[in-house]
């Protein structure tokens, strides 16, 4: 098996079609579905390769439309939409059979000096004084389902530290917060590009759930059907994947089988590097519902 990181990087340097047509593949771990975070991230460099490196992306806004298939490439059409004097925009659409399973639009703007402020980061333990998600899911006496443990043991690129690890072992209704350490789980290339391509991967993997703390339940529960719906990022300041990141996750609202979230991104120093939100079904599987 290759290193998850390796595999990663693989993913992300997607095949040049055509001018602005590129195609990307999923890693074989045995998903029924490609993972959301992986198509935000493949989109992400597929808009990044139309625009000069000098002007970064600062934010985008996706709509998952339909599931995946990761036995078939997806192919990423990017259509130029503006090309202004400090601002340029494209739209992403991610095509498989035929049919596009994501549409995404990205802004990039040339970096220039202005106002400057940010929240700071939240008084919680770093990441030393934490185990990781693995080893929390492998413990002796730690209760988790069976989807929970093969999520967690799967060797995923990322390496996550959660602050809040009881939620998972007495699933009571808490608080709707969660934070989590993250980092690539070994150095990554020096362009940015990259770390911003692994930040928007890394965004999709525990959002969602913030969802249901408030409930007690997690999105690997049997009667929960769960899948993220939309997905918007912005990139606030430069930052390494490969150092750790604390995600600081919310859930303001959940209502009508559909449940909100925010994060935020700060690195070891406190600065705030990116902000996160998305919107997830939850829904209570009923035996006589089928489909989505």
């Amino acid at each position: 098996m290759s290193d998850p990181v390796d595999a990663l990087l693989a993913i992300l340097d997607l095949e040049r079609l055509e001018t602005d047509l590129f195609r990307g593949v999923s890693p074989r771990i045995g998903w029924p579905r490609v993972f959301g975070g992986q198509v935000v991230a493949q989109a992400l460099v597929a808009a990044s390769r139309t625009v000069e490196a000098a002007r970064p992306p600062h934010s985008l806004h996706a709509y998952f439309l339909l599931g995946g298939d990761p036995a078939v490439p997806i192919v990423y059409e990017v259509e130029r939409i503006r090309d202004g004097g400090s601002f340029t925009t494209r739209r992403v659409k991610a095509i498989q059979k035929g049919r596009a399973i994501f549409a995404m639009s990205v802004s990039f703007h040339a970096p220039e000096d202005g106002l400057d402020h940010a929240a700071g980061l939240p008084d919680l333990p770093g990441p030393d004084a934490l185990a990781d998600a693995r080893t929390l899911a492998r413990a002796e006496g730690t209760i988790v389902p069976e989807p929970m443990l093969a999520y967690f043991t799967t060797a995923w690129p990322i390496e996550l530290r959660p602050v809040e690890a009881d939620r998972y072992r007495d699933r009571k209704p808490k608080p709707a917060r969660y934070h989590v350490w993250m980092r690539a789980t070994k150095p990554l290339p020096e362009d940015p590009a990259i770390h911003r391509a692994v930040l928007a991967y890394a965004s999709d993997m525990t959002l969602l759930d913030a969802t249901l703390i408030p409930h007690g339940r997690t999105v690997f529960d049997p009667e929960i059907q769960s899948a993220s719906l939309d997905h918007a990022l912005w990139f606030h300041r430069p930052f390494r994947a490969d150092s750790w990141l604390l995600y600081s996750q919310d859930s303001p609202t959940a209502s009508g089988a559909l449940g909100f979230a925010r994060g935020t991104f700060h690195d070891e120093e406190g600065r705030l590097v990116a902000s996160v939100a998305q919107e997830g079904l939850i829904r209570l599987r009923h035996p006589e519902r089928k489909g989505a």
